[in-house]
């Protein structure tokens, strides 16, 4: 199989279908929580909307959930006083018929999805102005050194799906999810857009080989901003939490694609005959490569240390 091909059946077996039982149970769990809210706050006539990955176009099977924001208008009171009456009266209405978890910004509503959790996200705001259409908004913040915090839904979901690198972000996911990278997803499909900027027509493997190569060798450089409000809003340290980890896995993924193992990184493309081009394949290594103690990016090793031990046992 070439990689070309690989990549592809991966994309293919790691989609959702629109009418498929995953998303069809999430849309009957949304309606459910639209009707919760729609029914505390009559007075106050919420816009509910998808948010997140489903409205990107980026959701993959692996650790999918579903994002819904729920704005008032910008002069509405009777839905709370300040941001943080609304967050904390939103999140009171769901905790009647779920548990709900206050993140950051977000109401986290855990769903058994068929024989496992997945969760909504339920993110509370407030219009900036009664310019609805234009959809900038205000949201509350547990964390950081705002309270608030001025964002556009709209203006992220087009970023996205207007960057033409869409399967490159999936593959990312796919690739952070196996390798249990803690990077945030909107952070993670920023810097993917940022690294491959100008190479929307370039090949899929050839971007991704690129991304991990940027990663490995320019972690400390690279920069993300908020399209809704790139000067209000300081995303650096999120990315500076994470830079290290995500240069680490990309060295350890270029050592097994120079092998040509590209299954331990990504998983095993299903086919109807059994795959034998790849070295994981010959050597037997067949589960997927965990780097639970990364080594240290400026080392440069040619395998990551894990994968030493396995082709030793081999």
């Amino acid at each position: 199989m070439e990689t070309k091909e690989y990549l592809e059946a991966i994309l293919a077996q790691e989609s959702l279908k629109d009418d498929g039982p995953e998303l069809n149970a999430l849309r009957e769990e949304r309606d459910k929580v639209a009707e919760i809210i729609e029914n505390a706050f009559s007075d106050c006539k919420p816009t509910i909307r998808y948010g997140g990955s489903k409205a990107k176009g980026t959701m993959v099977k692996g650790g999918y959930d579903l994002d819904l924001t729920v704005y008032f208008d910008h002069d509405s009171t009777a839905c709370g006083e300040t941001l943080k009456d609304i967050y904390q009266n939103v999140q009171n209405a769901l905790a009647t018929d779920y548990h709900a978890v206050p993140k950051n910004a977000s109401i986290r509503l855990e769903v058994l999805n068929g024989d496992k959790y997945t969760h909504i996200d339920v993110v509370p705001g407030r219009f900036v102005s009664e310019d609805i259409a234009n959809s900038d908004v205000f949201l509350h913040q547990n964390e950081g050194d705002k309270n608030r915090l001025k964002t556009n839904l709209e203006k992220h979901i087009q970023h996205i799906k207007e960057s033409g690198v869409r399967s490159e972000i999936k593959l990312a996911k796919i690739w952070r999810n196996r390798q249990g990278l803690s990077v945030k997803t909107f952070v993670l499909e920023l810097m993917v857009v940022k690294i491959l900027e100008g190479r929307k027509d370039k090949d899929l493997g050839e971007n991704i080989k690129y991304l991990w190569e940027q990663l490995r060798d320019n972690a400390d450089n690279i920069s993300i901003v908020d399209p809704a409000n790139p000067d209000g809003n300081d995303l650096k340290p999120l990315l500076d939490q994470v830079r290290y980890g995500l240069s680490s896995a990309a060295a350890s993924a270029l050592s097994l694609v120079d092998m040509d193992m590209w299954p331990s990184i990504l998983g095993e493309a299903e086919s109807g005959e059994k795959n034998t081009s790849y070295a994981s394949t010959a050597i037997g290594v067949t589960a997927p490569v965990i780097i639970s103690n990364p080594s240290k990016p400026w080392a440069n090793p040619e395998l990551p240390c894990n994968l030493i031990d396995l082709l030793k046992k081999n």
